[in-house]
């Protein structure tokens, strides 16, 4: 059986107990302070403005400074204060005159308007005027000053809505002094994104941040797995309880290394009752997702694939943002759940019986629109175990012999020789799931990148890739 043809439930029982996916919304702690805000489109159009109000102070910290205030003063007034303007709209009236340091600066914005305006649009030829523009002068400078001054001073915040947008809608943990892209998956489970340090800090999860959170809320009761083959960082953060599993980003884990993580996280499990794990790759959500699926099924906490694939993405998604998925999504990422769902339930949490193929051709469906449309334009490469074993490049026929078949729409490459992600389609699968004579297809939604809607302007209904190969004695 695999993932696609899994029979849905509506509730899941486990050795942490019986709960469906609204009931465990309610039972974790979803990182929220409690708020009165009303759910109404004010409230989300404030919401939805917040970030270009805070980003309107970083491009004047970045920018203006270098030029002359002389020359830009009227433009940097009302700068200010079409920024104040804001503030108070996102904010509210009464929120935002509730702070005296908000009153202050109000007032320096119109006083600063007032005197450049009166400094731009008053004849002062008269020499009777000229001590007077200079003590305007002085004061306007003064006033600007104190304005970037307290710009400067809101840096933390910046780097706040900069680490939001980043994470888009993806659960993330606000309370107790914490904002970070991280999300309770279940009570023991924590999903995020890479621990940061240095200028990457400024948009992702601070490491200082996270190994805070981590001895605050589980202090000498945490294991941190970082799923990231592109970089590391120093354990002792952690108490150096590390532990790493290589995946390439947007790609899939092998067969041992889920079965090697999945008897690590028993053991940590096992020991202590109160005992967690944090998981993450780059944005925790493609790697990450792939392993916390991996080990709700081998935990029963789910039976199927596709119950833990969807109530991951449940959890990881903060909907009350926005609706767009923060799941798994990559087909091959979601093949590889369904993957150990066999290994466990089949193979007793062993390797299945390797086989060994030799792929005859590929033959890809539905092609016209796709490039040039005859598939003259493609490069083919087959990776396994991380080593590239076969690359072709079709316009070249070097290595490969291209056939178009104009009237069926589609190409047939074969004459494969024994012996992406910048690409345009990709996919991973394991030699041993693949049934005996029987050729192995894969529909647009089974292919990576394809599979996302957006593409499907290029992509049609019926495109999809068939291989052709014949089993290894």
């Amino acid at each position: 059986s695999s993932s696609a043809s899994i029979n849905q439930r509506q509730h899941y029982s486990s050795v942490f107990g019986s709960f469906s996916i609204e009931e465990a919304e309610v039972q974790i702690d979803d990182g929220k302070e409690e708020t009165e805000d009303p759910d109404t489109m004010y409230h989300r159009i404030r919401e939805t403005i917040a970030p270009f109000v805070m980003s309107f102070d970083y491009v004047f910290l970045c920018s203006s400074l270098l030029i002359s205030m002389e020359s830009v003063s009227l433009v940097i007034s009302f700068f200010f204060l079409i920024d104040v303007l804001l503030r108070v709209y996102v904010e509210g009236f009464k929120v935002y005159f509730s702070s005296i340091l908000n009153i202050i600066d109000a007032c320096i914005v119109v006083v600063t308007l007032v005197v450049t305006m009166i400094y731009a649009f008053t004849d002062l030829s008269g020499a009777s005027l000229i001590p007077r523009v200079v003590t305007f002068l002085r004061s306007l400078r003064i006033l600007i000053l104190v304005r970037v001054f307290r710009l400067a001073s809101q840096k933390k915040e910046l780097e706040k809505v900069t680490r939001r947008m980043v994470s888009e809608n993806k659960r993330r943990y606000q309370k107790d002094g914490f904002d970070l892209d991280l999300t309770y998956v279940t009570e023991r489970v924590i999903a995020m994104s890479f621990p940061s340090s240095g200028k990457q800090a400024l948009y992702r999860n601070p490491i200082r941040e996270v190994a805070r959170f981590l001895d605050t809320k589980h202090l000498d009761h945490y294991k941190v797995f970082n799923l990231c083959s592109e970089k590391g960082y120093d354990p002792k953060f952690f108490h150096y309880r590390v532990e790493r599993v290589m995946i390439d980003d947007h790609n899939v884990p092998s067969l041992q290394d889920m079965l090697r993580y999945t008897a690590c996280v028993r053991e940590w499990m096992a020991a202590e009752s109160n005992n967690v794990i944090a998981i993450h790759c780059k944005g925790g959500k493609g790697r990450t997702g792939t392993m916390v699926c991996t080990w709700l099924i081998d935990s029963d906490q789910f039976e199927s694939a596709q119950e833990s694939l969807d109530y991951f993405g449940e959890r990881r998604t903060d909907k009350s943002m926005s609706s767009k998925f923060q799941g798994v999504e990559t087909p091959s990422q979601s093949r590889y759940v369904g993957y150990y769902e066999i290994m466990k339930n089949q193979y007793n949490r062993q390797l299945p019986p390797q086989k060994s193929l030799k792929i005859k051709s590929i033959r890809i469906h539905s092609i016209a629109g796709v490039g040039k449309g005859n598939g003259s334009d493609l490069k083919v490469k087959i990776i396994v175990k991380q080593e590239l074993v076969f690359q072709c490049v079709c316009a070249k026929q070097q290595n490969c012999a291209v056939f178009p078949d104009t009237g069926s729409n589609l190409t047939h490459i074969c004459g494969l020789p024994k012996g992406y992600e910048d690409c345009p389609f990709y996919f991973w699968f394991n030699t041993s799931f693949v049934e005996n004579n029987r050729c192995l297809y894969l529909s647009r939604e089974e292919l990576d990148n394809p599979h996302k809607s957006k593409t499907w302007d290029i992509y049609k209904e019926d495109f999809g890739v068939t291989l052709k190969e014949s089993f290894l004695v």
